[in-house]
């Protein structure tokens, strides 16, 4: 089964743009499993424009399915997620400034590094993540330095698929076996939507986890959230 992680990144800039606590991303986050989720993500930046370290702490003592922290292993990163101990870390390279991930891990000449962050949460038993472009030769190198998983940056998929489907899932067809032969888990994500979901997951079905935030949440603003979460579990099956 591919499951689904929620991303609650956009909740949380959503209730920062005013101020107080309206919408509560605690209780959209636990509205979001008792609705068919099967994890929750978040993405902490330095400048917490979004989701706040606060926040981080909250969730974990809250949700029942599975966490999953992603973002940039600065020392204060790290520091956090040893201390959070979440079911799953990714690692992905964004610079402080950055208002989106644009890009995976270039896994070859970042190995020392990733190695050592790896190593770090992998001693501690919190499952590990890299995020790469769809290459098999940085999944390999993701693999060499000791992730449990890779995770697809699928937006390049998203931006071809509207004009050829066929030409947009083959890099990511290849990826995906790279990594089934490198024995590494698989997760995606980064601009899958209703529109371009389902055929990914019938061309990669041994997906284990999408990540899906800034979509699933402009689809709730018409269809409501319940029911944008299960047109999303639709899509996996």
């Amino acid at each position: 089964m591919t499951r689904l992680s929620v991303n609650v990144n956009k909740i949380a800039t959503l209730r920062n743009a005013r101020g107080g606590n309206n919408p509560n991303v605690l209780k959209v986050a636990l509205d979001c499993e008792r609705f068919g989720a099967d994890g929750i993500t978040v993405h902490p930046r330095p400048d917490e424009r979004h989701i706040r370290r606060s926040d981080v702490f909250e969730l974990k003592g809250q949700l029942k399915t599975e966490f999953n922290i992603e973002g940039n292993p600065t020392p204060e990163f790290v520091d956090m997620v040893l201390k959070v101990k979440p079911h799953q870390v990714t690692l992905v390279p964004d610079s402080v400034d950055q208002i989106t991930s644009n890009c995976g891990w270039d896994t070859k000449t970042h190995q020392a590094f990733l190695t050592g962050v790896l190593e770090e949460f992998n001693n501690a038993g919190i499952r590990t993540s890299v995020f790469v472009n769809a290459d098999p030769e940085m999944v390999e190198y993701a693999a060499k330095a000791g992730a449990d998983r890779v995770e697809l940056y699928t937006e390049p998929y998203a931006s071809m698929y509207p004009v050829n489907p066929e030409e947009a899932i083959r890099p990511f067809i290849e990826a995906a076996r790279a990594a089934k032969n490198c024995g590494l888990g698989l997760n995606s994500g980064h601009d899958l939507s209703l529109v371009n979901l389902a055929y990914y997951h019938h061309n990669i079905p041994w997906l284990d986890e999408v990540s899906i935030g800034h979509a699933l949440i402009c689809d709730a603003l018409y269809l409501g959230l319940e029911k944008t979460i299960e047109e999303y579990k639709k899509c996996l099956i």
